[in-house]
């Protein structure tokens, strides 16, 4: 028996039972002696469209319930290796985007510090700002690779510049990633002009619209992005609207022509190897999907997250 935090067995109380974490792991109240903090962001405050993102996380974490330890496909046991726990949710401002941020930006300083690496259930893709920000602090500008549908790439939105649609151009204005080295992956839908995306393909982000990937294995691209990142730190930020609404309709930017659940799968775990610094799963809104299962595709994708992370040896 592993030495380390272990989900709850269905076998041992009944997955409608239990804790409301992810996975039904241990709910910490401490950082000390885990590898891997998984953390919700309750939060829609910085959409501009259809709410209902504060509510992701918690049903994320039901959904999860259904997950077991073992990934029978690619034979990773991330719970023997890591020592993994849900801290529960950031006490955002939910009047206040700005000192919403500022609580994000200051949670995960406190995070890092501790040599715990985050994994966050959103929430809108607005925290992903704060959260590279922090990122950008201990291990200096990173790789980035972001899946979505959108660019993300705003100068502003209703006048505001730190929105869900913004992050990316604000992070390569701050200097917190390598723009050579952001994959932006999924791309579709509509815009404004043709030169939306010549812009941050000047900056060098390098993009993948789906109509590209459409009815193509995803391992190939994956591994080769794992080539040219190489040993660099590696933000992952994954958008649930980058799965085709018909997989994933609880969020709330959708797009048609998306990627599938297969393509998901088969792209997180070209991943394997690379130096993961931290992740996250955003714009799951329940409200629209009442099946809930764009939350389970995102608990599972969570998990598949967790099943590529560097090994390291709890202390």
């Amino acid at each position: 028996m592993s030495e380390f935090n272990q989900p709850i067995s269905g076998n041992d109380l009944a997955r409608f039972s239990g804790p409301g974490t992810f996975m039904r792991l241990p709910q910490a109240t401490s950082l000390e002696g885990l590898d891997v903090a998984v953390l919700g962001v309750p939060m829609d405050i910085g959409t501009s469209w259809r709410s209902g993102t504060r509510f992701g996380p918690k049903q994320i974490r039901a959904e999860s319930a259904m997950i077991r330890p073992y990934n029978m496909t690619t034979g990773a046991a991330p719970f023997e290796t890591l020592n993994i726990a849900d801290i529960g949710d950031l006490a955002i401002n939910t009047f206040n985007l700005a000192d919403s941020l500022r609580i994000i930006e200051e949670s995960y300083d406190a995070i890092l510090a501790s040599g715990v690496m985050p994994l966050a259930m959103g929430g809108d893709h607005s925290i992903t700002l704060p959260i590279l920000r922090a990122i950008a602090r201990k291990h200096g500008p990173v790789a980035v690779i972001h899946v979505d549908a959108h660019a993300d790439v705003n100068d502003e939105m209703f006048g505001e510049k730190e929105t869900h649609g913004t992050v990316f151009r604000r992070a390569y204005e701050e200097g917190l990633l390598e723009a050579d080295k952001v994959y932006q992956i999924g791309l579709r839908g509509t815009g404004y002009g043709p030169d939306d995306f010549k812009e941050p393909q000047g900056w060098g982000f390098q993009h993948f619209l789906a109509s590209e990937l459409w009815n193509r294995s995803l391992h190939n691209m994956g591994a080769e992005i794992r080539r040219d990142i190489g040993a660099r730190p590696v933000y992952i930020s994954y958008d649930i609207d980058s799965l085709d609404p018909a997989f994933a309709p609880g969020t709330g930017t959708p797009e048609i022509g998306g990627l599938t659940t297969m393509q998901a799968l088969e792209l997180i775990r070209a991943f394997k190897g690379l130096n993961v610094v931290g992740c996250d799963l955003v714009e799951v809104s329940p409200p629209y999907d009442s099946s809930g299962n764009t939350a389970l595709v995102a608990a599972n994708l969570i998990y598949e997250l967790l099943c590529i992370l560097p090994e390291r040896a709890s202390e």
